[in-house]
């Protein structure tokens, strides 16, 4: 899960996702249109976040509707201050 991801977050586009989703949900669409590539460019960036448990979405009608997945992002400082140390070691 690690390496998931940082791999997704290797990617400025994928981090400005994340940062886009900080402000709420959004569908594919509406996060599509905020980033001057295709759609399918944006659904790649999507799969990747997903499959590194970053987003979730949801179908609402026609519609995927993603959010964050805070508890990933919870797990993942764990793993780097476990990784790094606390900063009280030396």
């Amino acid at each position: 899960m690690l390496d998931e991801t940082l791999r997704a977050l290797g990617d400025p586009t994928r981090r400005e996702i994340l940062r886009v989703l900080r402000a709420g949900d959004l569908t594919a669409g509406e996060i599509s249109g905020r980033f001057p590539m295709t759609a399918a460019s944006v659904s790649h960036h999507l799969s990747v976040l997903k499959e590194a448990g970053l987003v979730k979405s949801e179908r609402n009608g026609r519609n995927l509707v993603y959010s964050l997945e805070t508890t990933v992002f919870q797990e993942f400082l764990q793993q780097m201050l476990d990784l790094f140390g606390k900063g009280d070691e030396r």
